[in-house]
């Protein structure tokens, strides 16, 4: 087709070349059975008051063929009449797929077709469609699948699709391998990519499954992470995969770090004109950044303060530019060049191969907008929300011409991809066991709404949660999330108590100030407590129903360099729930701070500061489903639940809780073992505070411990051993010095 579109155009050029542009007085379509001659006229956008020159029949000529609708176009313009000859394509009558019985993966593959049932043929397309066929495949493991598509022609010029697949064997990683100066252990590396090996559990996942474009994510994932810790040269060099004689395949990741670098100088450069005050937040980065090991996340921090000031108005035609210059052996300079362009404007934003995603919900993550001064930083800036938004495949654009030379068309094209995930996990280990289901839904109905469905089952209780988000409500760069949830915690053989809690909440979360988020949400729940003649007196006195009614809000102020495997920075939450309609009217308070630093290469330190506290603001008493317990991960060397007041031989929580926890990770350990991490803890901290009774003693004690963890990457899956010792401790609280976790996917 596009064959005979350039050969026309080049024909027309010759015979058209010299001849003076004319007026149309008349147009004869002919060869069109099925589409109208307005139809056509409006397709090609012919415009009677202009004149036609030879320019203008090759808009016309790609404006018809743009259709898909039309085999053949010829174009003559003779005596001021336009003669329009067109020869229309085939009708596709039916569209089968031959060779694969499960919907789940036969849907997919009908809902990406470009050419679908009553669509126009067109063979261009029909090529790209088995192509897009045979990805699908090999997304789903099908590797050594083979597509073949049959054009059945039928009468009155329509045809039958017919693709007959040979599906194959799928194709596994029985083993991921890296290899070359990677710097770090294997354990580390296994937890950046998104492929895992294929274990015979594994029946949910699909990252067990070779999957080329999963590939090239691990590999950016890598690049990233190197970046991100310093190495500046970084390469993933090669991603291969070896097919064994068991129909699988070994994936090899190999990797040169290369040096790693630091930030020497960095400088900004702005027009004389400038104020340099309004970019006082960039160079105070820069002061900020010397001599610190280079971060692509340091990078995008100034970046965005680049696009945060892009977005006044003063400052809504300038450009960015980085010039990074490398220093010595392991210094980089970096230069941000401000500079102030012609001022232009957008005079349409097109948006194509959103089949599933709504516009309005693309149009929402672009920052420019139809009308706006066109800024290349900010435009992209909205083509990275696009891709963040993790709905396509693949984000392009392309910036044309105006109808004038100050405006400037955004053309704009997706690919869309599933954004269903369904998940599946269990973990067991000292504390007790866990099952988890999940199925997520990422973008619903294509309006970029997330809902999502967990259950969790452990030894002594059952969790069910339905929840429904949307990350930016109405493009305010707010979510809106509202759950309903169900759980029980069935203790009779233990405390002689179960409690059901059933409800819903609705909320919010926004950036308040920079890097200040706050969430304010209202929930709702009731609660039935139940009990039999093993519990204490005091629990048998709370028997019965109760309905809550609380507003909450958290303050989460994140100051992180990354918020996975941090290695520098803090992060500061402030939580409290406020009873409005309650049985109890307990007031909770809860507050945490954690630290980060890299006291030597790759040796992190970390200290965290918890406190929660639970009172009833009517001087009553506050139920025992409300009453605190320490988290066992906040004190290592204890018996999870078996510290604090205790009643009756009942541990009974309190209503205060408090640990501070010191750790450091230590790299050289038995440096060569590649899937496991040492590290070394000192933990502290008190549960304590009885409201119901004088009589039971409070607990108020110092409780700690050290000691030393593993964190090993198994065959299985994840596997933590701590072993340590208690320093202080109350009569009543039950020691454990050796703990282990071991988790595992499916």
């Amino acid at each position: 087709m596009f064959k005979k579109f350039f050969l026309v155009q080049f024909i027309l050029l010759l015979l058209l070349k010299s001849a003076s542009a004319e007026k149309i007085d008349k147009i004869n379509i002919s060869g069109n059975e099925r589409i109208s001659n307005d139809t056509i006229i409006i397709f090609s956008e012919i415009n009677l008051e202009e004149d036609l020159n030879s320019e203008k029949i090759n808009v016309i000529l790609k404006n018809l063929y743009n259709t898909n609708f039309f085999d053949d176009i010829k174009i003559d313009f003779k005596n001021n009449i336009l003669n329009i000859f067109v020869a229309e394509s085939p009708i596709i009558q039916s569209v089968k797929i031959l060779g694969i019985k499960a919907n789940k993966l036969k849907d997919p593959i009908f809902e990406e077709l470009k050419l679908k049932k009553n669509n126009s043929f067109n063979e261009y397309l029909a090529k790209k469609d088995k192509d897009l066929v045979l990805n699908i495949l090999k997304s789903n493991g099908f590797y050594f699948a083979n597509v073949k598509l049959d054009k059945i022609e039928n009468q009155n010029n329509t045809v039958s699709l017919i693709y007959n697949i040979d599906l194959g064997k799928r194709a596994k990683i029985k083993k991921i391998k890296f290899i070359g100066d990677k710097k770090y252990k294997n354990r580390k590396l296994f937890r950046i990519i998104a492929s895992e090996e294929d274990k015979f559990w594994k029946f949910v996942s699909r990252k067990k499954l070779l999957d080329q474009n999963r590939i090239q994510l691990d590999v950016r994932l890598l690049e990233n992470y190197y970046k991100n810790k310093g190495f500046y040269n970084v390469k993933v060099e090669s991603s291969f995969a070896e097919f064994l004689d068991d129909g699988m395949f070994n994936l090899t990741y190999n990797i040169n770090a290369g040096e790693k670098f630091f930030f020497n100088n960095l400088k900004l450069k702005i027009p004389t004109d400038y104020n340099r005050n309004n970019f006082s937040k960039i160079d105070s980065l820069f002061e900020n950044l010397k001599n610190k090991p280079y971060s692509y996340n340091a990078i995008e921090k100034i970046l965005e303060e680049v696009e945060y000031i892009a977005l006044q108005d003063e400052y809504d035609s300038i450009n960015a530019l980085i010039e990074e210059n490398i220093i010595g052996k392991n210094k980089l300079d970096f230069i941000v060049l401000i500079d102030e362009i012609q001022k232009l404007f957008v005079e349409r934003i097109n948006i194509v191969g959103n089949n599933i995603t709504r516009e309005d919900v693309i149009r929402n993550n672009l920052i420019l907008d139809e009308g706006d001064t066109f800024n290349k930083i900010l435009h992209k800036k909205s083509i990275n929300n696009l891709k963040a938004l993790g709905f396509f495949k693949s984000v392009s654009t392309e910036i044309k011409n105006g109808s004038d030379k100050n405006n400037k068309i955004i053309n704009i094209e997706v690919e869309e991809k599933p954004t269903g995930e369904i998940s599946a996990g269990a973990g067991t280990g000292t504390s007790g066991t866990m099952i988890g289901f999940s199925v997520k839904e990422n973008n619903f109905i294509g309006r970029g709404i997330q809902f999502a469905t967990n259950l969790e089952l452990t030894d002594e209780s059952i969790r069910g949660k339905f929840s429904v988000s949307n990350p930016n409500f109405r493009g305010s760069d707010q979510s809106i999330f509202a759950n309903i949830q169900s759980s029980e915690v069935d203790r009779l053989n233990t405390y002689g108590y179960k409690t059901t809690k059933t409800g819903f909440s609705l909320g919010s979360r926004f950036e308040y100030f920079e890097d200040v988020f706050l969430s304010p949400s209202i929930s709702t729940y009731y609660e039935s407590l139940k009990t039999d003649g093993s519990a204490s007196s005091i629990i048998q006195k709370q028997k019965g129903s109760y309905f809550d009614s609380d507003i909450n809000y958290l303050f989460d102020y994140d100051k992180r360099n990354q918020k996975f495997q941090t290695t520098n920075g803090f992060r500061s939450r402030f939580s409290q729930s406020i009873p409005i309609v309650s049985d109890s009217y307990g007031l909770i308070n809860g507050y945490e701070f954690n630290y980060y630093e890299e006291i030597m290469d790759e040796m992190i330190g970390t200290l965290t500061f918890y406190a929660k506290s639970v009172n009833s603001i009517t001087g009553g008493d506050v139920r025992i489903s409300e009453r605190l317990y320490m988290p066992s991960r906040k004190l290592k060397g204890f018996q999870s639940g078996k510290v604090g007041p205790v009643d009756s031989n009942d541990y009974v929580g309190g209503n205060y809780v408090s640990s501070l926890n010191l750790a450091a990770t230590l790299p050289n350990v038995m440096p060569n073992w590649q899937t496991a991490d040492f590290s070394v803890f000192f933990d502290a901290g008190n549960v304590w505070g009885v409201d119901y009774s004088s009589s039971v003693d409070d607990s108020n004690k110092i409780r700690s411990a050290a000691g030393v963890s593993l964190d090993w990457h198994t065959a299985v899956g994840p596997l933590s051993f701590s072993f340590a010792n208690a320093i202080t401790k109350a009569s009543t609280d039950k020691t454990e010095s050796f703990r282990f976790n071991l988790g595992t996917t499916f």
